[in-house]
């Protein structure tokens, strides 16, 4: 059964892949959905394998709460040996859930979506291929096999990106996400070379075990010493920055935008962004033993969260708004991960994947019923006109801002909470910061809804008259993602007690979580805060939008260079452009125009060559074809050869 869930979805891709030319697009729909609703359900059976079962050890045999399927031996040299096994516990069956739930809805509503475009069969199969990437990713038993997955999402990713390869601005943003991508995993590729180093094994259960007994080591890295076990963390988790698009390798994220609205949904919801956490939850007993690196966890996903929401605030573009906010929670989701909180990281990472899954596919409908326009600033007043959208779109907003009954209230509060129980002045940092990010992000979210939903309508009238609702194949599947957005909170945390301090469901999957204890007992304010904070962000919104629409231009004309600031986001492109991409072009042209073309061409190449030339033709000049000149030559050759023998 695991092997049908993680190999159906590459079945699929191949079939549909391979004969793209000639497979009818009907087929194509059939075969990639098919395979995917069939994985979904039977990754369902599996995760209730771990949740409806009282004595779990009694079920999965003496070594607790693990189940691995051997598929075959990978790479054997010498003493260095990776299988390719297929290992499935309570962290792996939520992630099976969440990817193959959210992929089976964005491959149905990608039938409808991309409906008129004339490459569907091959759209359709790089969705496939994507979430086979994905989910080898997550059942993964050892880092080679995890970057195998990880190196996979990050290729279906630029063919997804671009797959609008006509566009120019398709084909930057693929690009981009490629090389950014690529500075992340450099980091995660030390960090694993250095685990083997440290641990002579890549296998999660052995590096796990022998974790305690490397405590203290100190390892050899540019030239200084440093703590091993945070050199290592440090190192893999800059490969998790750079795939969940954490501050500084965050750049790829908006512009990913650009490829078609149900890869937004697939990437930035349940799937690629999410294998970051993922990563640091699964080796939590790793990083558990270096508070230093957790430290690093907390202040960047802190700092992620707050940043992310500041840049939300003011972008105009309905896609690019939920795509800062992505990154705003992945912020959460680590400053989680970073107080010890595993367990309400991933609770927050599970959630997040149904609203945020809906927000995207709601936008997307909207840009449907708008015949391709993003920018809000050309919509408004459109409720009536597509009132199930508009539905849809209320549920995520509520569960992205917060509110109590939604899934985002249980999980968010359940992060702040731990944040602040956690202690010490790293953690109390990421709880304001969160705080802070909690205001903005029930702002932003609301804005998006007044400005797109509300208000006068800024469209021309020819085109308010083609605004039209999205078919039944868009807006049906939408319905498990909003029930998920509505329950997915209150279900994990009330009868799966996923976030409990005695939450055996946890048990082999995650490290110790002493500070979920903690985190029950904080003051009242600490639990009522981010409700509170979130109302406020809501109200602002509502006289911003709603009561007094002219404020936020105001706004922006009172302080012009934090609005630039803001737009701009925060200058982080033109930052790199100016310390990256110019260096590199001025470097590359100057190798190209001296290097290249006057020393290897014109001194080498060409230059052998024009000597030869010069050679040959100046040898030519001597056959004159006179007699006398020959004879002459014959004369000179004589007299130097009667020299030569006289006097040498």
């Amino acid at each position: 059964m695991i092997a049908l869930v993680v190999f159906l979805p590459l079945i699929a891709a191949l079939a549909v892949g391979l004969s793209v030319r000639i497979i009818p697009v009907r087929a194509a729909h059939a075969i990639t959905c098919g395979a995917m609703v069939i994985s979904a359900l039977l990754a369902g059976i599996v995760f209730s394998r771990f949740v409806g079962i009282e004595n779990w050890k009694d079920a999965f045999g003496a070594a607790g709460l693990v189940y691995k399927v051997t598929i075959a031996p990978w790479i054997v040299s010498g003493d260095f040996t990776a299988g390719w096994t297929l290992r499935v516990d309570a962290l792996t069956a939520m992630m099976l859930v969440v990817v193959t739930w959210v992929s089976a809805v964005v491959h149905i509503y990608s039938v409808g979506y991309m409906h008129d475009d004339p490459h569907q069969q091959r759209f359709m199969a790089y969705l496939s291929l994507f979430t086979f990437f994905m989910l080898m990713l997550v059942t993964s038993d050892n880092l080679v096999q995890l970057f195998f997955g990880w190196e996979g999402v990050g290729l279906c990713s630029y063919l997804l990106i671009g797959f609008w390869f006509k566009k120019p601005s398709a084909n930057a943003a693929a690009i981009k996400a490629f090389l950014v991508n690529r500075v992340g995993d450099f980091g995660f590729a030390l960090g694993i070379f250095a685990t083997y180093a440290l641990f002579g094994t890549i296998h999660y259960d052995a590096i796990f075990a022998a974790a305690p007994k490397h405590a203290a080591d100190m390892m050899r890295f540019l030239g200084h010493d440093f703590h091993a076990l945070t050199l290592v963390c440090v190192l893999l988790f800059i490969g998790a920055m750079g795939k969940s698009a954490q501050i500084g390798l965050h750049t790829w994220l908006p512009d990913a935008m650009e490829g078609p609205t149900p890869v937004s949904a697939l990437i930035h919801a349940a799937t690629m962004v999410t294998a970051g956490v993922f990563m640091v939850a699964r080796l939590s007993p790793l990083f558990s033993q270096s508070p230093a690196a957790l430290a690093v966890v907390t202040i960047v996903g802190g700092v992620t969260a707050f940043f992310a929401a500041t840049i939300a605030l003011v972008q105009n573009d309905i896609k690019r708004v939920i795509a800062y906010s992505t990154c705003s929670q992945l912020g959460y989701m680590f400053l989680a991960c970073g107080v010890g909180a595993y367990a309400a990281g991933i609770f927050h990472l599970m959630t997040h994947a149904f609203f945020k899954a809906l927000l995207f596919l709601g936008s997307g409908s909207v840009i449907h019923g708008f015949s391709g326009e993003q920018d809000m600033r050309r919509m408004g007043g459109i409720w009536r006109k597509m009132p199930i959208t508009y539905a849809y779109m209320w549920i995520g907003s509520l569960a992205l801002s917060g509110l109590p009954l939604f899934a985002g209230y249980y999980s968010k509060d359940s992060i702040l909470e731990a944040a602040y129980a956690a202690g010490g002045g790293v953690a109390r940092f990421g709880f304001w910061l969160g705080i802070t990010a909690a205001a903005m992000t029930a702002f932003y979210s609301w804005r998006l809804l007044f400005m797109t939903f509300h208000g006068k309508p800024r469209a021309s009238r020819q085109v308010m008259a083609r605004v039209h609702e999205s078919p039944g194949i868009m807006l049906k599947p939408l319905l498990l993602l909003a029930f998920g957005a509505v329950f997915a909170g209150a279900i994990g945390y009330h009868p799966l007690g996923l976030v409990s301090p005695k939450a055996a469901y946890w048990e082999a999957s995650l490290a110790a979580q002493p500070v979920l204890e903690a985190a029950h007992d904080v003051p009242e304010w600490v639990g009522a805060l981010p409700l509170l904070v979130a109302l406020s962000g809501i109200a602002v919104a509502w006289i911003f939008y709603i009561v007094q629409p002219g404020i936020p231009s105001k706004l922006a004309k009172a302080v012009p260079a934090l609005y630039r600031f803001l737009l701009n986001k925060w200058y982080f492109d033109e930052l790199y452009d100016f310390l990256f991409v110019r260096p590199a072009m001025r470097l590359g042209r100057n190798l190209w125009k001296l290097w290249d073309e006057k020393i290897i061409d014109g001194l080498g190449v060409n230059g052998a060559a024009l000597v030869t030339y010069l050679s040959a033709a100046r040898t030519a000049r001597l056959q004159t074809g006179y007699l006398y000149h020959y004879a002459f030559v014959m004369l000179l050759g004589f007299l130097l050869i009667l020299s030569w023998v006289m006097f040498v």
